[in-house]
């Protein structure tokens, strides 16, 4: 059996490749994705809350929105007066890339995860979430 950090490349690897290849014909480069599916719960968050959320580097990120921006997936505003920080909210074309994202993603996993029971499901889903919160703990203790 291979060990746990190649399979979880590999499979993020595997998935990322067949996504970005779906969402060719829309236009969406890397990066764009999660920023998308990211809004669609929390439209109108700052760039940090963004970055942090979507483990990005502010910089790439900067680079990753001026895009979105550019095809008019995003637009950024200054809210409360505060013009050092940004808010970024979905525009229509922005919503409607979203849910082909969040179809893509669907799509995906239903071909990763056919043949496997509901229960061996909810029991990997409860371990791989152990791993992040983990990993999280130990990142929060790292800064």
């Amino acid at each position: 059996m291979e060990s746990f950090h190649y399979l979880s490349m590999s499979n993020h690897m595997m998935i990322q490749k067949q996504l970005m290849e779906q969402l060719k014909p829309y236009g969406l480069t890397l990066g764009q994705p999660k920023v998308l599916d990211y809004l669609k719960d929390h439209d109108g968050a700052n760039q940090k809350e963004i970055a942090a959320a979507c483990h990005i580097e502010a910089g790439s990120l900067t680079s990753v929105l001026n895009r979105m921006e550019d095809q008019n997936m995003v637009e950024r505003r200054i809210l409360n007066g505060n013009r050092r920080s940004f808010h970024v909210f979905l525009t229509k074309n922005g919503r409607r890339l979203q849910q082909i994202v969040e179809q893509k993603f669907h799509e995906i996993e239903a071909v990763a995860l056919a043949g496997i029971s509901e229960e061996d499901l909810n029991f990997f889903l409860k371990t791989f979430q152990k791993v992040q919160d983990n990993l999280s703990s130990q990142n929060s203790s790292d800064k």
